[in-house]
């Protein structure tokens, strides 16, 4: 990975870690917390409180952020569905600024889109400097959905289809990522790894609870069909993907609460790491800023 980029390492330690040695088995990952975690009803309450601080405190790092228009700020959200993505991102951002963030959801490409390279459409969608950007899904997807329906690539007209298509977009995206991080954007990615049994009982809730029928779609039930095919695309994305500049952590998901509060204590530990402050003014700027005063002073 070479020692000259060594200043671009972001990733905060964390059990969740995904190691950049390509080693990584997502059969091992957990999808539960730890036995020492807060659990019960308890430990959701300790969870809520803890991630009730890492807001308050990810609300100041993120003025800052904007004030000092320096660095920018992308997180990925990844999983299968019902684990939760909707929701850790609408905990982690809520009391955060509305002006210095900015949420991007990726479905299937449209006809303009797919008259592009796979990637064209997120460059459109990143954060600018001073703000956050959070992908709802992302360009993961052509490496995971496609990874396990290939025929899909039959409709992108692509120009050549050699025999290791996933490792070339792998290097693509690591190229992106690399890019992206020497110029100044932060890039954590989170794939929040539910177990199949709690996908089942979150999705049964979908269909029971009228106020959740809205969210049920067929389609995550043959998404849940190729359960295991899902499995080895992300253990291969992951391994492939994961860098010091734009780490993964395999989150739990089956406990939303402990789920959200690692998520917010990852982003709120990237922050505090980085070197952004707000601006401070010459001497001479603050003797106008007396003069100021007292002009309000006297009218």
């Amino acid at each position: 990975m070479g020692t000259h980029d060594d200043d671009l390492r972001v990733a905060p330690n964390s059990p969740y870690l995904v190691p950049f040695d390509g080693r990584w088995k997502l059969a091992k990952a957990r999808t539960s917390p730890p036995k020492k975690a807060p659990q019960g009803k308890k430990g959701k309450a300790a969870n809520k409180r803890a991630l009730r601080e890492e807001v308050d405190a990810l609300d100041d790092l993120q003025r800052k952020l904007y004030a000092d228009n320096r660095f920018a700020v992308l997180l990925v959200f990844q999983a299968m569905d019902a684990a939760g993505k909707d929701g850790t991102i609408r905990a982690v951002t809520t009391g955060i600024n509305p002006a210095g963030c900015q949420v991007s959801a990726f479905k299937r490409p449209s006809a303009e889109e797919l008259d592009h390279d796979f990637l064209w459409r997120i460059h459109r969608r990143l954060p600018e400097r001073g703000r956050i950007g959070i992908f709802n899904r992302s360009h993961y997807e052509e490496v995971l959905v496609l990874r396990v329906h290939p025929e899909i690539l039959d409709g992108q007209r692509l120009p050549r289809r050699p025999k290791r298509i996933w490792q070339e977009r792998y290097a693509s995206i690591r190229d992106m990522e690399r890019h992206l991080a020497r110029n100044g954007t932060v890039i954590l990615k989170f794939f929040l790894h539910v177990s199949k049994d709690e996908q089942k009982k979150r999705l049964l809730e979908r269909i029971d609870d009228e106020r959740k029928n809205w969210k049920f779609e067929a389609g995550d039930l043959d998404t849940r069909d190729r359960w295991d095919d899902y499995m080895r695309a992300y253990e291969k994305a992951l391994n492939a993907t994961s860098r010091p500049w734009a780490p993964w952590y395999a989150i739990p998901a089956d406990d939303k609460p402990y789920m959200r509060a690692t998520v917010a204590s990852i982003v709120r530990r990237t922050l505090q790491a980085l070197p952004i402050a707000y601006p401070t003014l010459d001497p001479e700027a603050r003797e106008k800023l007396a003069d100021y005063r007292a002009r309000l002073e006297r009218s």
